[in-house]
C-alpha cells in the first residue's frame, strides 16, 4: 500500500453534485480534507455525464478503500431508491447514482442526501452553524437549494427532499421555473436568473455575462445590477420567513456562488427579512454568509460517517 493510501484509512469518499460542478474528497472522522478535487459538470447524457464523475472519484481515492461513501446531490432525488434528477443536469433523470457509484467503489455504505441538506450539515458541522439550534442552510448559484438541521439533526423528509426552499412558491403569477411551476424563489435568485432578469432591463444587453459581473456591477452601484440583486433578495427573504415561521428557525446560513457577492445581496436579504418577519418568533432571526468554500463535500461526508454508526 502507497503512503498515501496508508494515510486515507479511516476514511470516507465525500461526493458534491451540482450543476455547475462536481467535486471528491477523502475526509476523516473529524472532518479534515486528505484529498480533494473538483470538475466543471459536463453537459451531455447520462453516461458521459457519469463517465466524468467516475474519473474524479477514481483520481481522488488513489489507492485508498474508504469505510463509506456519502453523495450529495441537485434535485429533486428519490432516496430511497438511490436515484437522482437534478433540474441543472438535464441528463439525468431518474438516474441510479447510488449503484453506478458503488460499482466503482466496491460494496461499502453509500449514503445519498440533497446537495442542500449536505450544505446544511457541514455548515452544523464545522462552519457558521455550530452554535445554533435549528438551522436552514441555502445555496444560492445556478439553482437555489436548502437544508434543515433540526435540533441538531438533519431534517430529509420521505423523499429525502425536505427543505427544498428554491422551489417554495412565492408568486402564484409568477415567472416560470425549469422546474415547472411558477414564482419559485429559484425563478428569481439563483445567479442565472437575475442576470437574465437584469438583461431584460437593459442591463449589458447581449453581452455574454455572468452572476459575478453583475455583483461587480452592483457592488460599483449600477441601479440596474442592484435592482436585480434586490428581487432575487426580496424571494429569498420570503422563502426564508415561509419556512421559519413554519419551523420556528433561529439560524439561516446562505453560501453558493452568488453568495459571494456579499453586501450587494446580504444586505437586501436581510432588510426584506426584517420587513417579512413579523411575528415575534421569528423576529431575532439571524442570516449570515456560510463560512466554508466546501459545505456540501463536508456534510455529504457526514453523512457517509452516520451510515458506519
Amino acid at each position: 500500500m502507497s503512503d498515501d493510501a496508508a494515510s486515507a484509512r479511516g476514511t470516507v469518499l465525500g461526493i458534491d453534485i451540482g450543476g455547475t460542478k462536481m467535486a471528491a474528497a477523502l475526509v476523516s472522522a473529524d472532518g479534515t480534507i486528505l484529498t480533494g478535487d473538483r470538475i466543471a459538470t459536463p453537459s451531455g447524457d447520462a453516461d458521459q455525464v457519469f463517465a466524468a464523475l467516475g474519473e474524479l472519484i477514481t483520481r481522488v481515492r488513489g489507492d485508498a478503500s474508504p469505510l463509506a461513501v456519502g453523495i450529495g446531490s441537485a434535485g429533486p432525488l428519490d432516496q430511497p431508491h438511490g436515484l437522482v434528477s437534478p433540474v441543472n443536469i438535464p441528463g439525468w433523470r431518474n438516474f441510479p447514482v447510488v449503484d453506478r457509484v458503488r460499482a466503482l467503489t466496491g460494496d461499502v455504505p453509500v449514503a445519498l442526501g440533497l446537495d442542500g441538506h449536505c450544505f446544511a450539515l457541514g455548515e452544523f458541522w464545522s462552519g457558521a452553524g455550530r452554535d445554533a439550534h435549528t438551522l436552514l442552510g441555502i445555496v444560492v448559484s445556478t439553482g437555489v437549494g436548502g437544508g434543515l438541521v433540526v435540533e441538531g439533526r438533519p431534517l430529509i423528509g420521505q423523499s429525502g427532499n425536505a427543505a427544498h426552499i428554491g422551489h417554495v412558491v412565492i408568486d402564484q403569477d409568477g415567472e416560470a421555473c425549469a422546474c415547472g411551476s411558477f414564482g419559485c424563489v429559484e425563478a428569481y435568485a439563483s445567479g442565472p436568473r437575475m442576470v437574465a432578469r437584469a438583461q431584460r432591463s437593459g442591463w449589458r444587453t447581449g453581452e455574454d455575462v455572468d452572476a459575478e459581473a453583475l455583483a461587480a456591477d452592483a457592488a460599483a452601484g449600477d441601479e440596474l445590477a442592484l435592482a436585480a440583486f434586490d428581487d432575487g433578495a426580496q424571494a429569498l427573504a420570503a422563502g426564508i420567513v415561509a419556512t421559519a415561521v413554519t419551523v420556528d428557525l433561529t439560524t439561516v446560513v446562505i453560501g453558493g456562488g452568488v453568495a459571494k457577492a456579499g453586501p450587494v445581496l446580504f444586505d437586501p436579504v436581510q432588510a426584506w427579512v426584517k420587513r417579512l418577519a413579523q411575528l415575534p418568533f421569528v423576529t431575532d432571526l439571524t442570516v449570515v454568509p456560510a463560512q466554508l468554500d466546501n459545505a456540501g463535500l463536508l456534510g455529504a461526508a457526514h453523512q457517509a460517517w452516520a451510515a458506519l454508526a
